[in-house]
């Protein structure tokens, strides 16, 4: 499973890339702030969901510390989808946030 640092995307949102990141926490988690551009989809609706993305794309997937969006990437990958795995979550993401 590939992994990258919260440095890592904060550059890569300076840098205007064309992201494309899953948030996968509980809603109240969410409302604290999310990385801009980012998509809520819960842990427990991704492999429902999954129809929803597109299998061309390369997914960034992110939770309050990188232990449930592991799993989700885990999911994801399974059925064929490019992920990476935000290292430290949430928490150790120091970047602006979006608030929906």
């Amino acid at each position: 499973m590939k992994v990258m640092s919260t440095e890592e995307i904060v550059n890569l949102l300076d840098a205007n890339e064309d992201l494309y990141i899953i948030d996968v926490r509980e809603d109240e988690e969410v409302a604290e702030g999310m990385i801009p551009g980012a998509v809520h989809i819960p842990l427990g609706q991704i492999a429902e969901r999954a129809d929803e993305l597109d299998a061309t794309k390369p997914y960034i997937l992110v939770c309050r510390a990188g232990r449930r969006s592991e799993s989700a990437c885990g999911i994801l990958e399974e059925k064929g989808f490019d992920v990476t795995n935000l290292e430290g979550g949430m928490l150790a993401y120091d970047g602006e946030l979006e608030f929906k």
